[in-house]
């Protein structure tokens, strides 16, 4: 039996171990993010996709009043979920927007299938079906990370449905694999997708998407993302994740960027320096890398119709880093 003196200094000892940044328990959601709270209500658009049901999650955000007529669909990134873009979210609304936020498949709210070939003009076409839905048509696409890659392969593959392309911080801007990082196998991303914690995601979020800062209003993205690993369905989620790791490290779309046909507004954070692939590849390989100030003066050059935002002092995400800059940028150029 424990001594009370003895349970009173371990306790205290626990409590001062949780109160530690970075050390506080995640939070634990269902494999569909049951438990989290979305900023506005969440809604499914139920679909047949690959032989089975699929639930996509979404939002659906209206303005008051009439609006402006216009419709913003927002794409997330793979360490992201709709629900990050809950500030950018209110700012279009404010000015007038229709906002369309949904959740991939494979990813947060959504049906995480066990079976499923993964690729972006799936993604695409399965977006494409939930704004049918919705009778949305001709939206301006803003994609974020993975949902850059995502946005350009929708305006590739539906260049007549899409009024304007928005592309922030997204990855793809090279090709990894050409590049020289070496491939490697779902069995083994699978391996390396299950020993992700509240921890590991914090720390390569401050690493590559903040340079090395961090602010405490960042933590709830980090536990959104830890508390599915988190939680009873952990395996599944995992299993996802590795998939679409591997859909984005085999399907570049940084070499059809002049087939783009839409204008596009590329947003480049100068600090980022995300690299998917960078942690197993050469240290010659890695070092060129994810540079986002090249990368982007690049994509602008091949993109024909293409204008170039930059925030030097800002990185992976600028709309979650400072909103009050990034919205005013987005808002003036839409």
């Amino acid at each position: 039996m424990t001594s009370p003196g003895v349970a009173a200094s371990l306790a205290a000892a626990l409590l001062g171990l949780a109160s530690l940044p970075g050390l506080a328990a995640a939070p634990s959601y269902g494999g569909e993010l049951q438990g989290f709270d979305y900023p506005h209500p969440r809604l499914a658009h139920a679909f047949e996709s690959q032989g089975q049901a699929l639930s996509m999650a979404y939002m659906d955000v209206r303005p008051d009043g009439p609006g402006n007529g216009r419709t913003a669909v927002l794409l997330h990134g793979k360490n992201f979920c709709s629900a990050t873009w809950e500030d950018t979210i209110r700012a279009l609304v404010e000015a007038g927007w229709r906002v369309v936020a949904p959740d991939q498949i494979g990813f947060c709210g959504s049906t995480k299938p066990r079976g499923y070939q993964f690729s972006f003009a799936q993604l695409a076409a399965n977006t494409r079906g939930l704004l049918e839905a919705l009778d949305v048509a001709h939206p301006v696409l803003i994609g974020h990370s993975m949902g850059g890659m995502l946005a350009t392969r929708y305006a590739l593959q539906y260049p007549d449905e899409v009024a304007r392309l928005v592309l922030v911080n997204p990855i793809g801007l090279e090709d990894w694999q050409a590049e020289g990082v070496p491939y490697a196998s779902i069995d083994t991303l699978v391996r390396n997708e299950r020993t992700t914690t509240f921890d590991s995601i914090k720390a390569y979020q401050r690493t590559f998407y903040y340079d090395g800062r961090w602010a405490t209003r960042y933590d709830r993205w980090v536990g959104m993302l830890a508390g599915m690993y988190a939680g009873p369905d952990g395996e599944i989620v995992a299993w996802n994740q590795a998939k679409t790791s591997d859909m984005v490290f085999t399907q570049p779309v940084v070499h059809e960027f002049p087939r783009l046909r839409v204008p596009t507004l590329l947003m480049i954070g100068g600090k980022d320096r995300t690299a998917p692939g960078a942690n197993r590849a050469p240290a010659d390989v890695a070092a060129r890398l994810g540079d986002y100030p090249v990368l982007g003066r690049r994509a602008a050059e091949a993109i024909p119709d293409a204008r170039l935002v930059e925030f030097p002092t800002l990185g992976h995400s600028p709309q979650v880093e400072s909103p009050d800059v990034f919205h005013a940028a987005l808002l003036e150029h839409l």
